[in-house]
């Protein structure tokens, strides 16, 4: 039985078909996830396996033409999570010169707006900063989503506090597509609360801060993966991609001037 042929899979084109394709469409998303530690009971690729896993459906769902995603970098900056054996992790430095030349380079082929879909929070600082060079050098529209578009949508599905790390989100989606890889009998719920308000991770008014998980969490966990499910997966699952999909569709119907005119 012949596979699908995936056209907006980059990595999966020919140098004339990706050169038909890049008449075609501007758009381009470039998944970056990790491979580290998800507590007793979720595998290690889960962030990596996830934001791949959106940006094809994201894309699989646009009209055409699609726009192209890029192949996954599975590493990321994940140092915090090192005391637990089988995290890889690679420094800001090294994930900011990486991006930055990948964005730079998908400029070079003709993408104008270029979406980076980041699975782990740990990258955030690192993939902002290459971003904003990119942005500085490229002269393109480019932008990163670490769930900022559905968040929202999300946190009023669950009712777990500082549900942060393989815990009711992370569990019910790798339930909702990897069932087989979560193993049941391993969870541990762990639900941290601080002295200082500002420091929980789900409070309305708190301050970004950073320490190795392993001086919370002996589990890894931060959260409740008792109380996922994969309907509730199913359901975040489709909340991200129609959210990104509505908001690729009008972005690669749009000139760079008409993204920066300004409506007030």
């Amino acid at each position: 039985m012949q596979a699908e042929k995936k056209e907006y899979l980059w990595g999966e084109l020919t140098w004339p078909e990706a050169k038909v394709r890049l008449r075609t469409t501007d758009v381009a998303m470039l998944p970056v996830g990790a491979v580290e530690q998800h507590g007793p009971h979720l595998p290690l690729d889960t962030d990596a396996f996830d934001a791949e896993f959106l940006a094809t459906e994201v894309a699989r769902h646009c009209s055409d033409p699609k726009p192209l995603v890029l192949p996954v970098l599975p590493f990321g900056v994940s140092y915090h999570h090192e005391d637990f054996k089988g995290t890889i992790s690679v420094s800001n430095e090294a994930l900011t010169r990486f991006v930055y030349d990948i964005g730079v380079s998908v400029a070079k082929n003709g993408i104008n707006k270029l979406v980076i879909i980041n699975g782990h929070g740990g990258n955030s600082p690192a993939l902002n900063q290459a971003a904003q060079m990119i942005n500085h050098d490229a002269h393109i529209f480019i932008c990163v989503d670490s769930g900022e578009t559905s968040d929202p949508d999300i946190e009023s599905m669950i009712k777990t506090s500082n549900d942060v790390h393989a815990g009711e989100i992370e569990t019910s989606t790798a339930l909702a597509n990897r069932p087989h890889l979560v193993r049941i009998t391993r969870m541990k719920k762990f639900v941290p609360h601080f002295s200082i308000h500002y420091l929980n991770f789900s409070a309305k008014r708190s301050v970004e801060w950073y320490a190795r998980t392993s001086k919370i969490s002996a589990s890894g966990v931060l959260g409740d993966p008792s109380a996922a499910s994969a309907e509730k997966g199913r359901r975040i699952w489709e909340i991200m991609i129609k959210n990104l999909v509505e908001f690729l569709e009008k972005l690669k119907t749009m000139t760079l001037d008409e993204i920066y005119d300004k409506h007030y």
